[in-house]
């Protein structure tokens, strides 16, 4: 469904506990990257794993399951953090059976810039405040409205059209350039 949630074939929803992403459909930087990884991560028609943490509530609001989602030996909550895809929320301040794990995954992938790091300049570290309010370029938080990732576009070519019509490295509002070396999406064909 999203970055943090997916759908079941039973018809149950799962909320990956722990972690926050980017809202998909939003302007929100990172938002359709962060999406795509967890498919990559989780292929639709995946068989999965459901962890629940006694620690943790078991449902949210909405009636989604909270859960940590395994694909074999894979931790996907954790995985997510690792690659930067996601951040680490701790909703509510409660630490669950993963918390170190992940804040160790998520420091690491800070300081190496992976994912919404590189992509996403000024996503601020707050396990307790969750990613979709505000940092990703909401209002509220430390993004332009109208960010763009590199998912947003199809080739590097029309990325670095679109960074330079804005400015490029000097004035640019986007998230195209996580290196800062003039090219935008290098990853992208």
């Amino acid at each position: 469904m999203d970055g943090d949630t997916i759908d079941l074939t039973d018809g149950s929803i799962v909320r990956l506990v722990q972690i926050d992403t980017p809202e998909l459909g939003s302007s929100e930087c990172y938002s359709r990257r962060a999406a795509a990884v967890l498919t990559q991560l989780i292929p639709r028609g995946s068989g999965v794993a459901l962890e629940a943490d006694p620690r943790l509530d078991q449902v949210d609001r909405y009636g989604r399951l909270l859960r940590y989602v395994r694909r074999g030996p894979l931790n996907v909550n954790l995985e997510l953090v690792r690659r930067g895809a996601a951040t680490v929320w701790f909703y509510g301040g409660a630490r669950g059976r993963y918390a170190d794990a992940l804040l160790r995954a998520e420091r690491a992938a800070r300081s190496e810039r992976r994912g919404l790091w590189g992509a996403c300049p000024g996503t601020p570290f707050d396990p307790l405040r969750p990613a979709t309010t505000g940092p990703f370029g909401r209002p509220g938080g430390g993004g332009a409205a109208g960010d763009k990732d590199c998912s947003d576009f199809a080739t590097q070519a029309a990325a670095q059209a679109h960074f330079e019509s804005r400015g490029g490295p000097a004035r640019y509002p986007d998230h195209l350039d996580g290196d800062h070396d003039g090219v935008a999406c290098e990853s992208l064909p």
